[in-house]
């Protein structure tokens, strides 16, 4: 009794400050000024085409950032989203194409497979006693290394089944991408997750004090497990989205990955020291990701200098979160 009324009450206080939070309006206002920007410098930007382009490279993003945002919140990081999202993508492809398999049995093995590397990095983190920083950045080396075996080190195309491409590239509704209605679906599967179920109030307790949580009488390893193996659904969900847009699984694709998701969690107002975090906030982090790409490809900025863009508004995001630690 002790337990679920110390979560109760902890858990509403953090929503009851997140729902208001500055942050999340700060990165609402960046992301309409980056619009703005890029609509005043190239008339292109502004394009039915290209707004669908940008929310459907929001897509892979976006829900990697989703699963990273329940990480963070209880105060760990996974750094393997990118390239188990790969090995994700390199096991559906191997079991559609290679052993011929239905479509449906392809997906279901991408998702189970990003779960499983979820759970063995919770299980390093929970059982072992291993900072999640190390355990997260082994299983990425471990996926990378799996992703290339297993696909002999070559793309894998859907060549005998083009109708897999309609999971990211589909039209169900006229003019909006597949990948899209997915994304923001399940945004709204993880905004409940997260704000209703006892995991997400569970999740933020943990990141919050995770000493007080574990003397309430929850068992906190449990849990971390248990969130760690929902990131990897999101992670595997991710892959799946990737493999159908490209219509292929590319091995060496995926690092680099966890950084924008990183940062697009961080930037909506997730704290890295945990305790804080909406996915109402990530889904913007994640459009200003995109957006930010996006401008800067239209305005021909080159890609290295993209690349250094990028790693400046990680040290920003990061840099804005460690004053808002200060401040609160």
């Amino acid at each position: 009794m002790k337990r679920v009324e110390f979560i109760n009450r902890f858990s509403k206080g953090c929503f009851l400050f997140q729902s208001g939070a500055v942050q999340q309006l700060l990165a609402f206002t960046s992301l309409i000024l980056l619009v703005v920007f890029f609509s005043i410098a190239s008339p292109n930007f502004l394009q039915f085409s290209n707004i669908v382009g940008i929310l459907l490279s929001t897509a892979v993003i976006g829900i990697l950032a989703l699963g990273a945002t329940f990480v963070i919140i209880t105060g760990g990081i996974d750094l393997s989203v990118g390239t188990v999202m790969t090995l994700s993508s390199v096991m559906t492809a191997v079991m559609i194409t290679t052993l011929g398999f239905p479509i449906i049995v392809g997906v279901l093995v991408g998702i189970v497979t990003g779960a499983i590397c979820g759970l063995l990095c919770g299980l390093a983190i929970a059982k072992m006693n291993i900072p999640p920083f190390i355990a997260t950045l082994a299983m990425m080396m471990i996926a990378k290394g799996m992703a290339l075996v297993i696909s002999g080190a070559s793309p894998i195309y859907f060549t005998n089944t083009p109708i897999f491409s309609n999971i990211a590239l589909g039209t169900l509704i006229p003019g909006i991408p597949n990948g899209v209605v997915l994304f923001f679906a399940v945004a709204m599967i993880a905004a409940l997750i997260l704000s209703k179920t006892v995991i997400g109030r569970f999740t933020f307790a943990i990141g919050s004090n995770e000493e007080a949580t574990r003397l309430s009488g929850v068992n906190v390893k449990r849990w971390k497990i248990k969130i760690y193996t929902i990131a990897g659904l999101f992670t595997g969900l991710a892959g799946v989205i990737m493999a159908s847009r490209l219509n292929s699984a590319q091995p060496a694709l995926g690092m680099g990955y966890e950084l924008e998701a990183i940062a697009a969690v961080v930037i909506g107002g997730t704290s890295l020291s945990g305790g804080k975090g909406t996915i109402v906030g990530t889904v913007i982090g994640a459009l200003i990701m995109s957006v930010l790409t996006n401008g800067l490809r239209i305005l021909s900025v080159p890609q290295e200098w993209q690349t250094v863009v990028v790693g400046c508004v990680i040290i920003l995001a990061v840099y804005a979160d460690n004053l808002r630690r200060k401040n609160t």
